[in-house]
């Protein structure tokens, strides 16, 4: 064999395990549109174009059909695995079948679908994701979402599977979202008694229930009590506290 290219050979095999893989530090959405018409958040937050950059500095896009929109504030970067690559966390709502979750990574040029969820299945039905975690300890990370905080709000925890968001667990009675407020973090992942729970209120946003997800399913653990519905943030971080 030519010595140059045994050579050549070696120094490809040596290089490989250290050849940079492109990575999405940051997203955002662009082009406001109206045709949806839920504005769940407020104006506009309801968007065509979800647009990432990577460390390359290079921006890669996502372009929903006209039946569709990201109905969303920002874009969330997760990651499923410590091994797996940053992807999108975002929510889409569809005319005819409302909200639902989608993974969103790099594909070759552009920004492609990589797994979602089954959508609500009505239009004008939205989902607020509460945070993505390794819930089970298994070290893979689930996903959890109240859908239709608004109107007997259901918290749901999702594993990825292939393409799909597969739901394995679901506890209703919450709401982590008051409608038309773009405030979105009225629930979160906190780390109690050593395990990772979830801190989301109930229905009238007058308890914050303390969920750990089991074997069995999704527990409640804990609760606390508030004065008043909760509109900010801050009253689950007291929560938190109180409950450690």
């Amino acid at each position: 064999m030519n010595p140059y290219l045994l050579a050549l050979g070696a120094l490809i095999v040596l290089m490989a395990p250290g050849a940079h893989a492109e990575r999405i530090v940051t997203a955002r959405y662009a082009e406001p549109v109206e045709q949806y018409g839920h504005f769940a958040l407020g104006r506009p937050h309801e968007y065509a174009r979800l647009v990432a950059t990577t460390d390359t500095g290079r921006d890669a896009v996502l372009e929903l059909p006209s039946d569709e929109v990201f109905e969303d504030l920002v874009p969330r970067i997760v990651q499923l695995t410590e091994q797996s690559p940053p992807v999108l966390l975002v929510i889409i709502s569809a005319r005819d079948s409302g909200s639902r979750l989608a993974l969103v990574g790099l594909g070759h040029r552009q920004l492609e679908m990589l797994a979602q969820s089954a959508p609500i299945g009505r239009a004008n039905r939205w989902l607020n994701p509460v945070g993505v975690a390794d819930l089970s300890g298994d070290g893979e990370a689930e996903i959890a979402a109240v859908t239709t905080p608004h109107i007997g709000g259901v918290l749901r925890v999702y594993r990825r599977r292939g393409e799909r968001l597969v739901e394995i667990a679901s506890l209703s009675g919450f709401s982590n979202h008051v409608y038309g407020a773009p405030e979105l973090g009225l629930s979160k992942l906190a780390r109690i008694d050593g395990r990772v729970q979830l801190l989301v209120p109930d229905e009238r946003r007058t308890q914050v229930r303390a969920i750990r997800l089991g074997e069995a399913g999704l527990v409640e653990t804990d609760c606390c009590h508030l004065s008043e519905p909760i509109t900010e943030p801050e009253a689950l971080h007291d929560c938190e506290r109180y409950l450690n």
